[in-house]
């Protein structure tokens, strides 16, 4: 790297005890050698570092690479300055903001400053150097704006491996064009200048205050022979190792999603870490299960400031108290205690410090049967009452295998499209990931080429369709099986862009297998009048690279929770066989 230029004439000037005092301009960092705080998962939520009241700015010509003596304070015959200790030091710490993770990163061109701190006396840690991985704006093309007020580095090889996989039809392909994009706009911004780095918020991302750093010269390192000098990984390697002993004490970290990458790393002795901001939660058992249960004492704290009155066939309370925080609209909540009264309610209203509950329509009656089938559990009560409920556009149910998840999907499609005639039309989708090898290509149209895929489809249009099934009604009894699939239409999603649904019953199946960016053209693609249903299994993720934390069935459930017009269900027990309920638990 070439070297900075020198300190201006003031600079130089000052005596070291006057510079003592004298902070480093804003550009730089101020870092803590004995200091390397482990970024923390994108979860949690970090502070923004403020600087001490006492900082003094002192305008310098560029940003010096100092090295810096802290054991003698004996001032030097040159007229380069010795710098003190910061007076402050920023957090390296990663936040999330709104439910997206941010990884923290530090730049390239800082000059890493010595303090005589120790841990204790310092929580806070120095900003990081984050070297991303090709991975990683393939994953994500936006992971550039995701470091807040850390800087990032890109080595040459990183931008050869991108110009490689731009090319195709593939999602990979499309990320790796926008990264291109992305990396154009930034170089192109005015004021740019790449030997100081190019700054992340110049193109409107005011969330990234860093500056962008690319390898411009050959850097020196050394790796084990057992590693070929030729491998995209190694080169990636080699450059992290240059960069740590570079810029040392500063801490240098790899972001990969390759984890093979990330254990040579470690075994190299080189910090490594996942990229975390595609993660929606952390921990699969903090997602939104749909249901609350009330305490219980709740009817006696709450029972007599309780206001009820009933409208049609429901009854609505309305209550106060510490509970009405905890609640989301569309939420259920029960109260079950021996000797009080049972309660099955739905959020309907939230005003401040009351919330309105309704009561709920039993489904598990013969009489209040959709299209034969009757609920079985608590559970798929409430879920039926949003599928069935027409100011509900969008519902996601969860649970494990053999809950119900797509009979009660298609009960009640078929009620509200051939009954009521709420739709025009049923339309089924999946995401096409084998769980076994490919078997090859599928002969016919895009309905015979799913068709494999509807094995669910299948069985339960047989059960809906069999008299002994349950009383299917006036309108079971008089279709047939082709009439009811005359109103189901199979489509692929691969042709789903630029569509728009106009008054349709759409279900997507498998949705655990969907990435947020596909569950994203899915749902955008409904018009006036469609209702989505999307069903999964969080345990059962077949597509590479998917997690519990970052599937877009998990993003789309933490996204649409409390909006109005959405519902969420978590299905806890199943209803299939003895046999399949045994083994969802021991396997």
């Amino acid at each position: 790297m070439p070297l900075p230029p020198a300190p201006s004439r003031r600079a130089a000037l000052l005596a070291p005890e006057d510079y003592d005092a004298v902070a480093r301009p804003r550009h730089t960092q101020d870092l803590l050698p004995d200091v390397a705080l482990k970024a923390e998962p994108a979860s949690r939520g970090g502070r923004k570092s403020e600087r001490s009241q006492a900082a003094v700015v002192v305008e310098l010509a560029a940003p010096a690479l100092i090295q810096v003596e802290t054991k003698s304070r004996t001032p030097a015959p040159t007229p380069a300055p010795a710098v003190a200790p910061a007076p402050a030091a920023r957090r390296s710490t990663s936040t999330r903001s709104n439910g997206a993770g941010k990884t923290a990163a530090s730049g390239v061109a800082t000059a890493p400053v010595a303090s005589s701190r120790s841990k204790k006396s310092a929580p806070q840690g120095p900003a990081k150097l984050f070297v991303l991985d090709t991975n990683v704006l393939l994953h994500d093309p936006t992971s550039l704006f995701r470091f807040e007020e850390h800087d990032i580095f890109l080595p040459m090889i990183v931008l050869e491996e991108l110009d490689g996989h731009k090319k195709g039809m593939t999602e990979v392909a499309r990320n790796g064009r926008q990264a291109s994009r992305t990396l154009d706009a930034l170089a192109a911004a005015p004021g740019a200048d790449m030997a100081k780095g190019l700054k992340l918020d110049s193109t409107g991302q005011r969330a990234a205050g860093g500056h962008l750093f690319f390898q411009t010269v050959p850097l020196d390192y050394s790796l084990p022979t057992s590693l070929p000098q030729g491998k995209a990984d190694n080169q990636i390697l080699g450059v992290v190792e240059a960069l740590r002993k570079l810029h040392a004490p500063r801490e240098v970290v790899l972001v990969s999603k390759d984890i093979n990458m990330r254990v040579k790393a470690r075994a190299l002795g080189l910090n490594a870490e996942d990229y975390q901001n595609d993660k929606t939660l952390e921990d699969g058992d903090l997602l939104y299960s749909g249901v609350l249960a009330l305490p219980a004492d709740f009817w006696v704290k709450s029972g007599k400031n309780v206001e009820s009155w009933q409208s049609g066939a429901h009854t609505y309370y309305r209550i106060g108290g510490p509970i009405v925080p905890q609640l989301l609209i569309n939420q259920f909540v029960y109260f079950e205690a021996p000797g009080e009264p049972s309660l099955f309610a739905r959020v309907s209203e939230i005003r401040e410090k009351t919330a309105v509950l309704q009561t709920l329509k039993d489904y598990g009656s013969a009489k209040h049967a959709v299209w034969g089938v009757t609920t079985r559990n608590r559970e798929q009560n409430y879920a039926m009452n949003l599928l069935m409920d027409p100011e509900v556009d969008f519902v996601t149910l969860t649970g494990t295998a053999g809950t119900g998840k797509t009979l009660l999907a298609l009960a009640a499609g078929l009620t509200q499209v051939l009954d009521d005639r709420r739709y025009t039309e049923i339309i089924m989708t999946r995401a096409t990931v084998s769980v076994g090898e490919d078997i090859g290509f599928l002969p016919g149209t895009e309905e015979e080429k799913m068709g494999p895929w509807m094995g669910a489809l299948d069985d339960n249009l047989e059960f809906l369709a069999k008299g002994d099934g349950g009383n299917a009604g006036e309108w079971g009894r008089a279709a047939t099986n082709e009439l009811i699939r005359s109103r189901i239409k199979i489509k692929s999603m691969n042709f789903m862009r630029g569509r728009t649904f106009l008054n349709k019953y759409v279900i997507i199946d498998e949705a655990q297998n969907l990435t947020p960016k596909q569950m994203k053209t899915l749902i955008t693609r409904a018009g006036p009048g469609t209702k989505i249903i999307c069903m999964g299994n969080l345990a059962q993720i077949d597509t590479p690279y998917l997690t519990e934390g970052s599937s877009g069935l998990t993003y789309a459930v933490d996204r649409f929770k409390g909006w109005p017009h959405s519902g969420h269900i978590t299905l806890a027990r199943g209803e299939r066989s003895r046999l399949a309920d045994f083994a969802s638990e021991v396997l």
